[in-house]
């Protein structure tokens, strides 16, 4: 099996781009690297709840989850974060009845949201945290690796480099973009 990385929530954020998401950075447990996942506001908010501690009058989508699964005797052991193209990450659900594994495909900030609420663990493979973690440019500024964003949010990056004369940047922007491009073709 592969060497996993176990993670927990270092902090959630707004962003700028797009304007009702979120960033939910996790933190490997027996280290520093970080990792950004972009979410949306309503599992942001299913995650700030659990970690804020706050219980709402009525249950939430996600805390239904945990209730439905005991009374069927299933129990999610861990959640993997397995893959991640093009700033979208990909997780499993890791669940167990009656000694057997089984593994369910999740979007991401869905399967935070339910390892809070079932104190299980989050992994993540060796590969896709070095590939993906932040990267510390000292000062409190970080810069997020090129294979994490959107093709979108590249074409805005690469015309910005254009329009300051970075063109460093703008040319491993513009080979990154013809790279996703040409994957996207032969798909």
């Amino acid at each position: 099996m592969e060497d996993l990385v176990e993670l927990k929530i270092h902090d959630m954020s707004t962003t700028l781009y797009p304007a009702d998401a979120y960033a939910l950075v996790l933190e490997e447990v027996d280290g520093e690297r970080k990792l950004p996942i972009i979410i949306g506001h309503l599992e942001a908010q299913a995650i700030k709840v659990m970690m804020v501690k706050y219980h709402p009058p009525r249950p939430l989508t996600h805390d239904l989850f945990p209730k439905i699964t005991s009374r069927l005797g299933v129990m999610l052991m861990r959640v993997l974060i397995y893959k991640a193209k093009d700033g979208v990450f990909y997780s499993y659900l890791c669940f167990e009845k009656d000694g057997e594994e089984f593994k369910i495909d999740s979007r991401t900030s869905d399967a935070v949201a339910l390892a809070l609420r079932y104190q299980c663990p989050i992994y993540t493979t060796e590969e896709i945290m070095e590939r993906e973690h932040l990267h510390d440019l000292g000062e409190g500024k970080f810069s997020v690796p090129i294979t994490s964003v959107s093709l979108q949010m590249l074409e805005e990056a690469l015309q910005s480099a254009i329009e300051k004369e970075e063109y460093e940047q703008a040319s491993q922007l513009r080979d990154e973009i013809r790279k996703r491009k040409e994957e996207q073709n032969l798909e």
